[in-house]
């Protein structure tokens, strides 16, 4: 199918210039390419561009003549329209294109709440120092929402990643640690083993993919599975974090979330006889596009970039 722009484009240019085949030349094109196009448009139209037969004048845009082409009425009515609605097209157009090359517009960015609210909103400010022209809208939420229904630019994922068509870059690795405060230790003891994690309060994430946190993976790659109960059930891990501090239970939970709890000394990690299942790293997402927005590009640059020093959930004294 003829593009109807196109049509416009080439009727407006051959009534300009008084010819089919001087539209033709400058548009790139063959004259024949040019007449199809015009062709088309006639038929959408209801009236003929370049008509041989002896139809009224008044159901023509254009007359033929031998080398040239002049508008009836019909046609002098469609042309003030193209010209109106041509350049609005055009606008539009390098408005689009001009964001693949400068970061411009709103840049909609879904987080997990604690790792937004700790980690990315702090580095705002800076970036939008950098990219004045670029708005910043943060989505936070735990729950696994949909970019592309959603209407989102990016988010930053948290685990291992599924399999999508989303394009992804990683920003960071942050294991799983299983944490308690001394004061929950000292007065129901310390768990050697994963087994031993069964006979104490364990502090569930209702988010978690297994079974809502009732069941715990261990091993690099969860092949060891411990089922735990505990008085506590909660979808933020920060909410988790509070109660193991205050001494309700046993959490396991990455450790960007409790690192400064560790560091502090308020919690400690636990050395268990598996090893913590592998989280799968903190990755940025975005939908599948051979050349993404600036805004988007710029975005994810710049988080790389900040998180390629140390990173701020290390478990180095204060």
């Amino acid at each position: 199918m003829l593009d109807r722009i196109t049509g416009m484009r080439i009727f407006a240019r051959a009534a300009t210039a008084g010819s089919l085949s001087a539209a033709a030349r400058h548009l790139e094109m063959s004259p024949a390419m040019a007449s199809k196009h015009v062709d088309a448009l006639e038929a959408r139209l209801g009236v003929k561009l370049f008509h041989r037969s002896t139809r009224r004048l008044s159901e023509q845009l254009f007359l033929r003549r031998p080398r040239q082409v002049s508008l009836t009425e019909a046609g002098s009515n469609y042309l003030e329209a193209c010209q109106r609605i041509l350049p609005e097209i055009e606008e539009a157009e390098a408005s689009v294109a001009s964001q693949r090359i400068e970061a411009t517009g709103l840049l909609r960015m879904n987080v997990p709440l604690t790792f937004g609210t700790q980690f990315i909103a702090p580095l705002i400010p800076e970036f939008s120092r950098r990219h004045p022209a670029v708005k910043v809208e943060l989505g936070l939420t735990d729950s696994r929402i949909d970019l592309i229904d959603g209407g989102w630019d990016m988010a930053v994922r948290i685990g291992r990643l599924q399999d999508s068509p989303m394009q992804a870059r990683q920003l960071a690795d942050s294991p799983l640690l299983v944490c308690a405060a001394p004061r929950y230790l000292d007065e129901r003891g310390v768990p050697r083993s994963v087994a031993d994690l069964g006979q104490h309060n364990c502090l569930g994430y209702s988010l978690a993919s297994l079974a809502a946190g009732k069941v715990w993976p261990f091993g690099r790659n969860a092949e060891v599975r411990i089922a735990v109960n505990g008085d506590l059930v909660a979808n933020n891990g920060e909410a988790l974090v509070a109660a193991a501090v205050g001494g309700q239970g046993v959490i396991y939970q990455p450790q960007f979330i409790v690192a400064k709890a560790l560091r502090s000394g308020e919690l400690v990690a636990l050395e268990l006889d598996q090893p913590c299942v592998e989280l799968g790293g903190i990755h940025v997402v975005y939908p599948p596009d051979r050349r993404p927005p600036a805004k988007v590009r710029v975005m994810i640059d710049y988080l790389v970039d900040a998180f390629s020093a140390d990173l701020p959930w290390g478990l180095s004294p204060d």
